[in-house]
């Protein structure tokens, strides 16, 4: 038991550890793509250490929701680090206190306290960024059920690590129609829920044109550091999911031992490292969508995950 709760941990401290320099290598390799030369890849370990030091300037008119959200919106990925595999393909002390859809909803969880906060302080910028970003929730959150869905049926679970187990064994699952078909929906939810393009440009400084980033501006020192801790850390576990669970669950500790479960760490790495590759060619491909065209792009993606759920239960 007590094994289970360290490695538990050490789930956690992957995702806290590195989730910035999984944000610092897409900003590099995205400007390399652009003929530029880009921060260095741990510049956003440079700027965490920096608004940590920083003072904070608080609205007066800012109520306890705008200083809760950091906290809540910090908390939130770390929590689901604990449910997910990230590290082993058996079961921790936590897997089983929740789901996969438990996991989204505490992930919104995050997502809600910062849309509020945002509103909270009376900034025009910062409502308008939140109504987008609710309207980008509104029109994900199908998305994300019915490909919930579609996985109890494959699976018989939603819990992360039985699902793993059903795509892994025997191979021949991975090549499923239903399963292609739910990696190209959740990739598109993976863009949409962290702001990157065609939906929204992280990298953008325009507040006119901001989605998720708007949400932010009002924060200071370490509230700041803060949200954009939690931000690197919601898109390092949507990766894991995406690639732990539903890709590829090769490559993670198979027993207890604690050499296998070092070795699993730059496994999981270069399989995020991969991802992000594919990630910066969709971005320097695509150009971001107008507001009124993202509609479309969810549309597409819940289409793609019902047609997964229709061609799941037609093959039963």
């Amino acid at each position: 038991m007590l094994e289970r709760i360290l490695y538990n941990l050490l789930q956690v401290a992957i995702v806290v550890g590195f989730a910035p320099l999984a944000e610092g290598v897409t900003t590099r390799l995205k400007e390399i793509l652009q003929s530029k030369r880009g921060p260095s890849i741990f510049q956003p370990y440079r700027d965490l250490w920096k608004l940590l030091h920083k003072d904070e300037v608080v609205s007066d008119y800012a109520s306890w929701i705008f200083r809760t959200a950091p906290y809540v919106a910090f908390v939130a990925p770390v929590f689901v680090a604990l449910l997910i595999p990230v590290l082993t393909r058996y079961p921790l002390e936590f897997a089983f206190m929740g789901d996969m859809l438990g996991g989204g909803f505490i992930l919104a969880l995050g997502g809600f306290f910062t849309t509020l906060a945002a509103v909270d302080t009376g900034n025009p910028y910062g409502p308008m960024g939140a109504s987008r970003t609710r309207m980008v929730g509104f029109l994900a959150e199908p998305v994300f059920i019915v490909v919930f869905l579609t996985v109890s049926f494959v699976a018989g679970s939603t819990i992360p690590y039985i699902v793993q187990t059903h795509w892994s064994t025997p191979i021949a699952n991975f090549f499923e129609p239903s399963h292609i078909l739910l990696l190209i929906a959740f990739l598109m939810l993976i863009l949409a829920e962290d702001g990157r393009i065609p939906v929204d440009n992280p990298s953008g400084l325009f507040e006119l044109a901001m989605i998720d980033r708007s949400k932010g501006l009002e924060y200071s020192g370490r509230s700041a550091a803060l949200i954009k801790w939690a931000g690197a850390m919601k898109f390092f576990v949507l990766i894991t999911i995406f690639l732990n669970v539903l890709v590829t669950p090769w490559g993670l500790a198979a027993t207890a031992a604690p050499i296998d479960v070092l070795v699993a760490i730059p496994c999981v790495l270069l399989k995020v490292f991969l991802f992000i590759l594919v990630l910066v060619y969709i971005e320097s491909s695509l150009a971001k969508l107008r507001l009124f065209r993202i509609t479309e792009f969810l549309g597409a993606a819940f289409v793609i995950s019902v047609v997964a759920m229709i061609t799941r239960l037609s093959a039963i």
